[in-house]
């Protein structure tokens, strides 16, 4: 993916989005239907009806982008839908994208390092 900054929020819209919509259509979804600023630099992701189609809107430091793909068999398995948008993770993001479904997940201890002031 061009996308690699797992930093950044990523919204999903709940509601299937006509795939016809580009910069100026998503922008309006994304101020007027899921209540953000699309400026922040955080990822939107859209899903047609079908769910065979997916679009990544995001501002990069020089302007809007979108990045889009099409399934040639199956569909994406989305989160479940909730009032207007829900926020995923960089991992959820990229098992939607391999069409993984996770049925039960158990996170094991790990290490985080953390900054001694």
């Amino acid at each position: 993916m061009i996308f690699d900054e797992p930093s950044k929020r990523i919204w999903f819209c709940t509601q299937p989005t006509d795939m016809r919509k580009s910069f100026g259509g998503l922008q309006a979804i994304i101020l007027n239907e899921m209540d953000r600023e699309p400026l922040d630099g955080d990822y939107f992701v859209f899903v047609n009806r079908r769910k065979t189609h997916m679009k990544i809107f995001y501002f990069e430091r020089t302007g809007f982008c979108i990045w889009m793909k099409r399934l040639e068999a199956g569909q994406f398995r989305t989160p479940p839908s909730t009032d207007g948008s829900h926020e995923l993770t960089y991992t959820d993001l990229k098992l939607v994208l391999e069409g993984i479904k996770i049925e039960k997940a158990s996170y094991s201890k790990r290490w985080h390092y953390s900054k001694v002031a």
